[in-house]
């Protein structure tokens, strides 16, 4: 079985403000340790529901997160952009049996994460048919394209209810809660093994259950905070103004949504 994990770090336990997320702080240093666990502890879910291959795609901010020699030898680590558009999916393809979503968090506009956003703090909101759309979302679209479910997602209290409103079989821990400008964790031993006892309950399970739905058709939105921004973005093949801060993008094929978001978002 392989298995693919994505990681982020926004939805890691405990993480409240941007400086705790960024690689030159001081404040980093015990986060990235974090992120580093919560993967760790799902992959050793994944040996044990029999994973023989799994690779994971760092995927926050400069891509160089992880640390290598504390994750278990078994894997592969994904670090830094290519520059295609798969972003923070990039690595999978269709041979994979499943995708693990680490440290995700709630989209932009939602109060679920005092860091809530989508890909990048320039846009108020990022919609796909009029669905308020996260990472999370963007990027299992992009696995059912492939033909792979999404077994399995932590990160905010949040973000896991909106995952069970895109397929109720994909399991989910959530490693915090957010409160407005505030959160509240658990201590990390706790939601670390939750991960672990998850994974291995989610790959243990039939898989084909939590292929998330892909649209025959999709309608684009995204509102930015500047309204240049979105002039800018009207120029992409396909995109429309819509008043002054706002785009739109419509086609049948996912694929070119990941790749206009490349460009526009």
């Amino acid at each position: 079985m392989k298995v693919f994990i994505s990681a982020d770090i926004e939805g890691v336990n405990n993480i409240l403000t941007w400086d705790e997320t960024e690689l030159k702080s001081s404040e980093y240093s015990y986060f990235r340790k974090q992120m580093t666990d919560e993967v760790t502890k799902a992959c050793e879910g994944a040996k044990a529901a029999g994973a023989t291959e799994i690779l994971i795609k760092d995927a926050h901010d400069s891509a160089r997160n992880l640390i290598l020699k504390d994750l278990p030898e078994y894997v592969k680590l994904h670090r830094g952009w290519q520059g295609n558009p798969c972003s923070m999916m990039a690595g999978l393809d269709e041979t994979y049996d499943a995708v693990i979503f680490i440290g995700y968090h709630s989209p932009a506009n939602s109060d679920g994460n005092p860091l809530s956003h989508t890909m990048n703090l320039g846009n108020v909101h990022v919609k796909i048919n009029g669905i308020l759309t996260s990472e999370f979302y963007i990027n299992a679209l992009y696995a059912s394209y492939l033909g792979v479910p999404v077994a399995f997602l932590s990160g905010d209290e949040k973000l896991t209810e909106i995952v069970k409103t895109a397929n109720p079989n994909i399991e989910t821990v959530a490693t915090k809660e957010g409160v407005h400008g505030a959160i509240i964790s658990k201590h990390p031993n706790i939601t670390n093994n939750l991960i672990k006892e998850g994974v291995e309950k989610a790959l243990n399970s039939n898989l084909k259950e939590k292929l998330v739905p892909l649209p025959e058709h999709f309608e684009v939105e995204i509102k930015y905070k500047k309204f240049n921004d979105a002039y800018k973005a009207s120029f992409y093949p396909g995109c429309k103004l819509v008043g002054t801060d706002t785009v739109t993008f419509s086609t049948d094929d996912y694929f070119e949504v990941v790749r206009a978001f490349k460009f526009i978002l």
